[in-house]
């Protein structure tokens, strides 16, 4: 496989086309931004740790029967991706208040809600990502009524399925932002990533009333310290959770 041309640099990764029209090569970087890049920093370390916790989940969600854009890892910092017409939007998944959400309504940081709730933001950093209802979506034909149902749905199943899956290692997942597009044969499937820069994860174990362990990007966001031990935390958990499933007599993991 060769990397061609950069097609895109956003503010943690590049991507660029490959041999193959329907694979893209993705960098990761070290940049870390808060504010929709109003702050700025280059962290050491944080590409790798990325790369390989992205890897990660989304090999544990396809062997959990969610499928993903992730085809491989390829060195510390890059992977293969298929690629995708992406959607543009932030799809966001909350299952506590926090942040933005417990500051809009005046709910207390932590608070568990009765049901997750989902909300779409338009992914455009010019205008600082508003939010945008599915009759905003499908009148600006960002997306139809039924890619909207089926985004919805599969956003639901992954909370569940990430939910489970930090629980396993001790870790409460607050919240999360992914996102998803179509393949050439027009399956929508999850994409982009999901590290600490895009989730909300508080350690169990050191979380009490009135202190939050952060395992997550709130850490530089809110200048609480360096994020570098805990995405390695992050990932030292996870590549113990995924190495403790059984193998088949291939060597490959059981689905």
């Amino acid at each position: 496989m060769q990397k061609l041309t950069q097609l895109y640099e956003g503010k943690a990764k590049k991507l660029y086309s490959t041999d193959n029209p329907d694979i893209l090569w993705v960098e990761y970087m070290n940049q870390a931004t808060a504010g929709n890049g109003a702050k700025k920093e280059q962290i050491e370390g944080k590409g790798r740790l990325n790369n390989q916790i992205t890897t990660v989940i989304f090999n544990e969600l396809a062997y959990r029967g969610i499928a993903s854009h992730f085809i491989s890892q390829l060195s510390p910092t890059e992977q293969l991706v298929r690629k995708m017409n992406m959607y543009p939007l932030e799809i966001i998944m909350r299952n506590r208040a926090a942040g933005s959400f417990a500051k809009r309504y005046g709910v207390e940081e932590g608070t568990v809600l009765s049901r997750p709730v989902l909300e779409l933001c338009l992914k455009d950093d010019a205008l600082g990502d508003p939010f945008i209802n599915d009759d905003d979506a499908i009148a600006l034909n960002l997306a139809n009524r039924d890619e909207l149902d089926i985004i919805a749905a599969k956003a639901r199943e992954i909370n569940h399925t990430l939910t489970a899956i930090f629980n396993e290692i001790d870790v409460t997942l607050v919240d999360f932002k992914v996102e998803m597009g179509k393949t050439s044969d027009g399956t929508i499937l999850l994409a982009d990533e999901i590290t600490p820069d895009t989730c909300r994860l508080w350690d169990k174990a050191k979380t009490s009333q009135g202190h939050v362990e952060h395992l997550d990007k709130d850490l530089f966001r809110r200048d609480l310290g360096n994020i570098i031990p805990a995405y390695e935390e992050i990932l030292d958990r996870l590549e113990k959770l995924h190495a403790s499933h059984p193998l088949n007599a291939a060597g490959e993991l059981r689905h």
